[in-house]
């Protein structure tokens, strides 16, 4: 780890002083840290020593010809392609951007701007979060996403972050920074994707500065390598009545873990969490999120669901803060969760932290199996067991996808989900 850190910054010699310096402090700081011990209560059910205990070599470039996303491009005609942490303008592509929006690559050498001076790193603090720490220290190239007020976007803006791995296992270190303007409206698409089989880190974060009036959609989608570990943070940070829906979902990785949160910093904020997981085999999947409502007359929704089958794990642990000062907040949690095997197991620990006193707050969390009645009235139908119980499946996770506005990515994971149910299915 030490030689990784030592590239970064002396084959770099070019970059900004500021840059330089929040590295090292990020650097140090992860030494301070180290990886989260079992004891830290905010990684309880999460077993990282497998993750400790490999050597990861620092991912290099690796050329690809075309563009291998699990979801495809997804209509977007704009986007930014990274392969092991580095841009790849062969595959990114930039089409009729309305003037006031910016969507580049900020590497070592181009990370001299007011833009990233003034924002990145200010919102996804490393002080206490080793992860962000190392990201901080490690990242190459990232996306810039800048959005000026009043602009509005038609369709979203894609970010793709595909693992190439060699035959050692490798490293790398996915930064994005999303700036939106006042009374902006735009989307944002964020993918990870990598090769089944493969051993690899994917440690990303992202950060958030939704500014006053602003409306942001920002989608997560992990669809790593079933050897891979993918721990990443989203980090939100809202002003006077900007509005961002959340859309975080889970389908691969051996290990994952998904820290999002946001900070509703001015009155009239409204944050919108939504999230799916999906974990089979022996995946573990953990999903932390924050609400922070520092401001009064804020609002916020959450909804996660967790679909997991096999001897796969999870854990959801959802934490609602309502500050003194954050009077007439509005906050509703919900955590539901489906087991299709007596082996898999869910740990849900939905909190509520509440030190005003004019508020309304309500969390809860459900497990349970398939419906044994639904199940049997759909077979008495003619619908074959199979076949009926990916119906049922495909019902709980719609929810979700129905928020989404961006429909192709809809019917993108849609179809995903049928495709992986009918192959679990086959497999029994």
């Amino acid at each position: 780890m030490k030689k990784q850190i030592t590239t970064a910054f002396e084959s770099k010699s070019t970059q900004p002083g500021w840059l330089r310096l929040l590295r090292e402090e990020a650097w140090e700081r992860f030494q301070a840290l180290g990886y989260p011990a079992p004891h830290d209560e905010d990684w309880r059910g999460t077993n990282l020593v497998p993750l400790a205990a490999t050597t990861f070599q620092a991912a290099r470039p690796q050329p690809l010809a075309t563009l291998d996303s699990p979801l495809g491009e997804l209509g977007c005609g704009n986007r930014l392609v990274f392969v092991n942490g580095w841009f790849a303008p062969e595959l990114s592509q930039h089409k009729d951007l309305p003037p006031g929006v910016q969507v580049i690559n900020f590497g070592n050498e181009q990370a001299d701007g007011a833009a990233l001076a003034a924002h990145l790193g200010r919102y996804a603090r490393f002080e206490q979060a080793a992860f962000v720490a190392l990201n901080t220290a490690l990242f190459h190239d990232g996306a810039l996403i800048e959005i000026d007020r009043r602009v509005e976007l038609d369709e979203p803006l894609l970010v793709v972050h595909l693992a190439v791995p060699g035959p050692e296992p490798v490293a790398y270190y996915p930064r994005t920074l999303i700036l939106a303007g006042r009374a902006s409206r735009a989307a944002v698409v964020e993918v990870f994707a990598g090769p089944p089989g493969a051993r690899y880190f994917a440690n990303a974060v992202t950060e958030i500065f939704a500014a006053e009036g602003a409306l942001l959609d920002h989608y997560k989608i992990q669809a790593e390598g079933d050897q891979a570990f993918h721990i990443a943070t989203v980090q939100a940070v809202q002003d006077r009545s900007s509005i961002l829906n959340s859309h975080n979902v889970s389908l691969g990785a051996s290990l994952a873990r998904n820290d999002i949160n946001s900070l509703l910093d001015a009155e009239g904020a409204e944050c919108n969490l939504n999230g799916l997981f999906l974990a089979s085999s022996s995946q573990h999947v953990d999903n932390h999120t924050r609400l922070d409502h520092a401001s009064p007359n804020c609002s916020s929704r959450e909804l996660y669901k967790g679909i997991l089958s096999g001897t796969a794990s999870a854990v959801f642990n959802g934490r609602i803060i309502v500050r003194k000062d954050a009077q007439k907040t509005n906050a509703i949690q919900s955590n539901k969760n489906l087991l299709l095997s007596s082996a898999a197991t869910i740990n849900t620990k939905p909190q509520l932290e509440i030190f005003a006193d004019d508020v309304r707050c309500t969390h809860g969390a459900t497990v349970g199996q398939l419906d044994r009645e639904a199940l049997f009235y759909l077979q008495s139908r003619g619908i074959p067991q199979a076949r009926a119980r990916s119906l049922l499946i495909e019902a709980f996770a719609g929810e979700l996808l129905e928020k989404m506005r961006w429909r192709p990515l809809t019917e993108a994971l849609a179809s995903g989900l049928a495709l992986r149910l009918a192959k679990e299915e086959e497999l029994k």
